[in-house]
């Protein structure tokens, strides 16, 4: 759903980017707030509301992730998709820079590569496009830091969306009532299917994160990290193969250097799994020899004690022991 949705924004057209991006955070919120009521999942609401560190970080995640969409929904309509889709081929190493510089976490050699790569591969691109590829890098900088900002919060994928715009609700609603006040509001403006596809943008929204959240439970971890590429992937393809965008050869080799710093970082991440998987059922294993040599010594330790009371009876009435 993540990598198709780039068709989904072209149909809400005459709409600008701005007031779909209002309408994406009004409807968002109706829905959430829907699917909430019929979980009955409302004990995260008073311990929110009760901690203002975590609403300070809430209201920051919800301005960065308005960039985010408002940028995306307008890369796509502007005819600018296979710049997006790069934008989050380079998230993944765009969250390690910032594991690194603000979480203090240490790289493996192989991840340390990838970024090199990554960055090696922004520099060929600026040379590509003559300017630096400021839509894809705002949009990774941007969804990374979303990411570091939800990590900080730890609210589930309903419930963080629902905190998200809420914030954002009561500005996006005044701007939708600011535009239809001035007559440029095109929600209700072109017929009854228009209509219901503005509507939509709340199901476009909350409905793949809904089942990212399903899946997360579900899905190792590594296989989960895989199957985030096929979004860029699809929005990639989508670009050249039904947008028809232009790929000069600067912009291949860009992408390919992109490519390249996200095989290694699966084939580092793929490589670390098989390594802790290893070392866990080691461990499991040590666990259980150790458990049963302790099983095995105490039963054996009764049978040593009772010998020698045995053996006293026995040269008397060795019947009445039998």
């Amino acid at each position: 759903m993540w990598g198709l949705v780039p068709l989904f924004w072209p149909l809400l057209k005459p709409a600008g980017a701005v007031e779909i991006l209002a309408h994406r955070m009004v409807w968002s919120l109706l829905f959430v707030g829907v699917a909430l009521l019929a979980l009955r999942r409302w004990g995260w609401v008073s311990e929110l509301v009760r901690s203002p560190r975590k609403l300070g970080l809430i209201t920051l995640a919800a301005a960065v992730i308005t960039v985010n969409w408002g940028l995306y929904i307008w890369s796509v309509n502007t005819g600018h998709v296979v710049e997006a889709s790069l934008g989050y081929f380079i998230n993944p190493l765009v969250t390690i820079a910032l594991g690194v510089l603000v979480l203090k976490e240490r790289l493996r050699p192989a991840q340390w590569a990838a970024v090199g790569v990554g960055f090696s591969a922004v520099l060929v691109l600026a040379v590509g496009y003559g300017r630096p590829p400021w839509i894809s890098l705002t949009l990774a900088f941007s969804f990374a830091l979303y990411g570091l900002v939800k990590k900080k919060v730890n609210l589930g994928g309903l419930e963080s969306l629902a905190a998200e715009t809420a914030v954002q609700f009561l500005p996006a609603l005044g701007y939708l009532v600011w535009l239809g006040t001035r007559g440029t509001l095109a929600f209700g403006s072109h017929g009854a299917g228009h209509t219901a596809l503005l509507a939509a943008t709340g199901l476009v929204t909350a409905a793949p994160l809904v089942c990212f959240g399903a899946a997360a439970i579900r899905v190792p971890l590594s296989t989960l990290g895989l199957l985030q590429y096929l979004a860029p992937t699809f929005q990639f393809l989508l670009g050249i193969l039904y947008f028809h965008e232009e790929m000069p050869p600067e912009r291949w080799a860009g992408f390919s250097l992109v490519w390249l710093a996200l095989t290694l970082l699966t084939w580092d991440a793929l490589r670390t799994a098989r390594k802790s998987r290893a070392a866990v059922e080691a461990a499991v294993s040590a666990a259980r020899t150790e458990a049963a040599s302790a099983q095995t010594a105490s039963t054996q330790a009764p049978s040593a004690q009772a010998a020698p009371q045995q053996a006293v009876p026995a040269t008397g009435h060795a019947g009445g022991e039998a």
